[in-house]
């Protein structure tokens, strides 16, 4: 891009890494990383008592896990979006 041109999203094209993007996310939304971290976690859980399950089938174990992480993902959200609301409507910024 010669310097006579001007962008036309000069936002996008500053450098920045993905640890400064991810910082900025988690501060204008925190539940979203939450409940990302949360269903990792779930996920994660899942797959280590995958081996001591006992005599529980396979797919009850892996229906079980899944409900677990959507779950945990779905509250996360809600629980953001009632943030969110509680902020822009409850505590409202001067304007």
């Amino acid at each position: 891009m010669s310097p006579s041109q001007e962008s036309v999203f000069p936002e996008y094209e500053t450098e920045t890494s993905q640890t400064s993007k991810l910082i900025k996310k988690f501060k204008e939304t925190p539940f979203v990383p939450i409940g990302m971290g949360g269903f990792a976690a779930v996920v994660a859980y899942g797959l280590y008592k995958l081996k001591h399950r006992g005599d529980m089938k396979m797919s009850l174990h892996l229906i079980h896990m899944r409900v677990a992480a959507q779950g945990f993902a779905v509250g996360a959200l809600t629980c953001g979006v009632l943030y969110s609301m509680f902020r822009d409507y409850v505590v409202k910024p001067k304007e």
